[in-house]
């Protein structure tokens, strides 16, 4: 009979930290659907005595939906063509293992992933002013793709160095082209790699601050985070009303976790394992 070892001190572990988590977040949801007056009278983790979504709809009818469309645009304009250019230089990348050209691109993306974004944040800014482009959600979606590429391409790469060669030979017979065995291939066997650097690179897009508060300028150009932030300093007194832009900041990125999970962490296990 085997016996299984019971972890009782990681699960314990385990557990303490999910309630660390859930607390903060109980008491937002709460509170964003407690009145100005409620809020400060009642106990913090009480639920509301007379339930309210006035919060939510002082926060939708300050421009919340323009900074939500804001925020779609970047991240999508960001992830689509960061994750295409990715792909196709990883696969390149494993196809032309004995290149030396393709050989140094491989370190120059590696190197990305050791330069963070706050150390290149002049530069950006001069690049785009030179190229007329501030104030605009295109001075947002082209510095994030160029920092969404680098982590994209380990991940692909990693997962394309794992089809069996045989498979590339077979077609290769067969009379397919690069691009034949990049499209019929390489793209389904890689798909959780690719939903993976999609969702990963999604999140840090829609959570970024720094390069839309540095490169934007007018409330029209505000994404998500930087219309909260700037909420929170309009609405400081009224707590709930903060905590409701929260919640609605945060709930797209819950449901997209929610629906790609089980691909992140998969993907990220099996791209790194190697």
């Amino acid at each position: 009979m085997r016996l299984i070892r019971r972890n009782w001190l990681g699960g314990t572990a385990g557990w303490l930290w999910l309630v660390i988590v859930l607390i903060p977040l109980y008491w937002i949801v709460v509170s964003s659907f407690k009145d100005q007056a409620g809020f400060f009278i009642q106990n913090p983790f009480a639920l509301p005595a007379d339930p309210t979504i006035e919060n939510y709809k002082l926060v939708i009818q300050s421009d919340f939906p323009r900074y939500f469309v804001n925020s779609v645009i970047v991240t999508a304009g960001t992830i689509l063509p960061a994750v295409a250019i990715a792909f196709m230089a990883a696969y390149a990348i494993v196809r032309g293992a004995g290149s030396r050209f393709l050989a140094g691109a491989n370190g120059l993306f590696l190197m990305g992933l050791a330069i963070p974004l706050q150390a290149t944040i002049i530069p950006v800014y001069l690049l785009i002013i030179k190229m007329q482009l501030y104030d605009s959600l295109l001075a947002i979606i082209l510095p994030s793709i160029a920092f969404s590429i680098p982590l994209s391409v380990l991940v692909l790469t990693n997962f394309i160095r794992d089809v069996p060669k045989e498979l590339f030979e077979s077609m290769r017979v067969d009379g397919a082209t690069e691009w034949g065995m990049l499209r019929m291939l390489a793209l389904p066997l890689t798909r959780p790699a690719l939903v993976t650097v999609s969702i990963y690179n999604g999140l840090g897009v829609w959570n970024g601050f720094l390069l839309p508060l540095i490169l934007t300028q007018s409330p029209e150009k505000r994404t998500l985070p930087l219309a909260l932030w700037s909420f929170q300093g309009q609405y400081s007194v009224n707590v709930p009303a903060v905590l409701a832009s929260v919640v609605l900041t945060t709930l797209p990125i819950v449901i997209l976790y929610a629906l790609g999970r089980r691909q992140l962490l998969s993907g990220l296990t099996a791209g790194f394992s190697r």
